[in-house]
C-alpha cells in the first residue's frame, strides 16, 4: 500500500510518495517531475497534463488551465472575471450562481464544471503514481492554500473520492512545508522555541505562514495571503508591455488572437527567468501574428520598474502574519522562501530588507508541499512507521454560528472558532427546541477572507421533534472543525427527552450543493 502526497497547483501539479529511503517526487511519461494542470479537448480524445500542454497551441478554445482558480468560485465574482479574460475557452453562469465552461468533444459542447475539470486531473495523476508504483494508489493527502473557503475544500475533497482517491486530509501548503523543513531540519538552536517565516510565492498568489517549531513539534501561528498575486502577475506585466509596444512596432493587435496571446505569454515567462540570471534579455518570435516576426528587448531594471506596485504588495501578507503571529522581525530564526515565483531578484531584495536577514533556500521551491504532504500521510496511515512528529495546524478565518428565532442558544452569534483555531478541534453547545431547529455557520470576519467570498458556509437542519404541541427537547450538538478545515457537525443528542425523538440531521452545505453522482461521467 503506497501513500501519496499531492500538489495541485495553478501551473503545475506535482505527485510525491514515501519509499523505504525516504520520500521521492514521481516522474510523469515524459520523465518530468512536474506535469503541467492542463486539460485539452481534441476533436476525438482529450490530452491531459503534458501532452494538454502540447495540444494547447493547436487547440486554444478547447484547453482549460489554472482551474484552480475556479474551483468553488461565482461566475459573477469580479476576480473570476479577470481571470476567465485569460482563458480562451467560452463560459457561462450555471443555474447555481457557479461556472460552466463550454467546450468541444466528439463533436458536442458539453458544459463541465470547474471541479469535473479537476476531477480529470486527479485521474490523469492517480494513473501516473500507479503506473510508476505498479499498484493501486488510494490513501492521499492534498495541499491546498490557507485561503480556500470551505466550498472549496469541499471541491478538492469531492474531485478527489470520484477518481477512487481517498483523501485522508487536505493541509496548508504552507503548513505543509514546514513539516517537511521540521522533520529534517537537525540543528535547530537550544535553549527554546524556534521561529520560521515560511513564504511561497506561487504562480497565481502568495502565502505567508509563521510556525513555531520545538523538540518533536510544531505549531502554526498565522496564516496570511494575498489571492491574486503570484509569478503570472509578473508575466502578466511583460505581456502587456510587449502587447502594446508590438501594436505601435508592427500595427498588430495581440489581444484579437487567442493563439497570438497564448504564445506571447509562453514567451514572457521564459524571458522572466532570463531576467532573473541576466541583466538584460531579447524576445523573439516567429510569425506570431499575420506571418509577422516579432523582436523586443527589455533590462531587468525596466522590469522592476513596470513591476513595482507588484512588489510593494508583497510586504502586505508578510506584515500581517507577523502582527498575527505577535512577532517582531528580531524574532524569527529564519525565512524559507519557496514556490515556483520567487525567483526574481527583486522578491529576494524586497524580502531581505524587510526581515533583516539573508533568506533560506534549504527546500527544493517546487517540490516541498508534495514532500511535506506526502509524510503527513505517512503519519496518518497505520501501515507506516514514521518519526514521531506533532503537526498543529490553525485556522486562517473566525467561524461563527447562528440560529433561528426562537432558539435558545449559550452563545448567540458568537464566533464558534476565532481565527488561529488549532485543526482539528470540536466544541459541544447545548441548545432548546422544538420541531425543526437550524443552524447556520458562517465567516465572522469578512476581512479576513479574500474580497467577494460569500459569508456563508453552512445550514443544519436538526429534526424534526415529535412531541406533544409547544414542548421543547434539550440537546447537545459537537460541532467540528475537521482535519481538512472543513466545519461539521460530529454527533446530536437529546439530553432532556420528553416524548421527542432526534431522528433527522440534514447539512446543505453554502449556498449550493454538490453530488458525487452526477460527475462519475467525467472520468468515463
Amino acid at each position: 500500500m503506497s501513500v501519496i502526497g499531492f500538489d495541485i497547483g495553478n501551473e503545475n501539479c506535482v505527485i510525491a510518495v514515501v519509499k523505504q529511503g525516504g520520500v521521492d517526487v514521481l516522474l510523469n511519461d515524459e520523465s518530468n517531475r512536474e506535469t503541467p494542470a492542463v486539460v485539452c479537448f481534441g476533436e476525438k480524445q482529450r490530452f491531459l497534463g503534458s501532452a494538454g500542454a502540447a495540444s494547447a497551441l493547436m487547440h486554444p478554445k478547447s484547453t482549460v488551465s489554472q482551474v484552480k482558480r475556479l474551483i468553488g468560485r461565482r461566475f459573477d465574482d469580479p476576480d473570476v472575471q479577470d481571470d476567465l479574460k485569460l482563458l480562451p475557452v467560452e463560459t457561462s453562469e450555471g443555474p447555481d450562481g457557479g461556472i460552466l465552461i463550454h467546450l468541444k468533444y466528439l463533436k458536442e459542447t458539453h458544459k463541465f464544471m470547474p471541479v469535473q475539470i479537476l476531477a480529470m486531473l486527479f485521474a490523469h495523476l492517480k494513473t501516473i503514481a500507479e503506473h510508476d508504483l505498479g499498484g493501486p494508489v488510494s490513501d492521499c493527502v492534498i495541499g491546498v492554500p490557507s485561503y480556500f473557503t470551505d466550498l472549496q475544500r469541499r471541491a478538492y475533497l469531492y474531485a478527489a473520492t470520484i477518481v477512487g482517491l481517498k483523501p485522508v486530509r487536505l493541509i496548508h501548503d504552507c503548513t505543509a512545508t514546514g513539516l517537511g523543513y521540521g522533520v529534517y531540519k537537525t540543528d535547530f538552536p537550544h535553549g527554546g522555541p524556534t521561529y520560521v517565516a515560511f513564504i511561497d510565492i506561487g504562480h497565481c498568489d502568495t502565502q505567508v505562514s509563521i510556525a513555531i517549531f520545538q523538540a518533536g513539534k510544531m505549531k502554526m501561528l498565522s496564516h496570511a495571503f494575498d489571492r491574486n498575486l503570484g509569478g503570472r502577475d509578473f508575466d502578466e506585466v511583460l505581456f502587456r508591455h510587449f502587447a502594446e509596444k508590438f501594436k505601435e512596432q508592427y500595427n498588430m493587435d495581440v489581444y484579437s488572437n487567442a493563439r497570438a496571446c497564448n504564445r506571447l505569454r509562453a514567451a514572457c515567462e521564459k524571458l522572466k527567468k532570463v531576467l532573473s540570471a541576466n541583466l538584460e534579455a531579447p524576445l523573439n518570435i516567429e510569425c506570431l501574428m499575420d506571418e509577422k516576426d516579432v523582436s523586443g528587448f527589455i533590462k531587468r531594471e525596466e522590469f522592476e520598474s513596470l513591476a513595482s506596485g507588484l512588489l510593494e504588495r508583497l510586504c502586505i501578507p508578510c506584515n500581517e502574519a507577523l502582527a498575527n503571529a505577535g512577532l517582531t522581525v528580531d524574532m524569527v530564526y529564519s525565512v524559507e522562501l519557496v514556490g515556483s515565483g520567487s525567483r526574481i531578484p527583486a522578491i529576494a531584495k524586497l524580502l531581505t530588507s524587510l526581515f533583516k536577514k539573508e533568506l533560506s533556500r534549504t527546500l527544493n521551491a517546487s517540490e516541498c508541499v508534495a514532500r511535506g504532504c506526502a509524510l503527513q500521510c505517512a503519519m496518518l496511515s497505520p501501515v507506516f512507521r514514521v518519526k514521531e512528529y506533532e503537526v498543529q495546524d490553525s485556522s486562517p478565518f473566525s467561524i461563527g454560528l447562528s440560529s433561528d428565532e426562537g432558539l435558545i442558544c449559550a452563545k448567540p452569534n458568537a464566533v464558534l472558532f476565532p481565527k488561529g483555531q488549532p485543526i482539528p478541534s470540536s466544541k459541544t453547545l447545548t441548545f432548546q427546541g422544538s420541531n425543526l431547529v437550524r443552524l447556520e455557520a458562517f465567516y465572522a470576519n469578512p476581512d479576513e477572507g479574500p474580497k467577494g467570498t460569500s459569508p456563508k458556509i453552512g445550514c443544519f437542519t436538526i429534526g424534526p421533534f415529535h412531541g406533544s404541541s409547544g414542548s421543547k427537547a434539550e440537546f447537545e450538538v459537537t460541532i467540528q472543525l475537521n482535519l481538512h478545515g472543513i466545519v461539521n457537525i460530529e454527533s446530536s443528542t437529546v439530553s432532556k427527552k420528553p416524548n421527542f425523538d432526534l431522528s433527522i440531521l440534514r447539512y446543505q452545505f453554502s449556498e449550493r450543493s454538490r453530488y458525487i453522482d452526477e460527475l462519475q461521467f467525467v472520468i468515463s
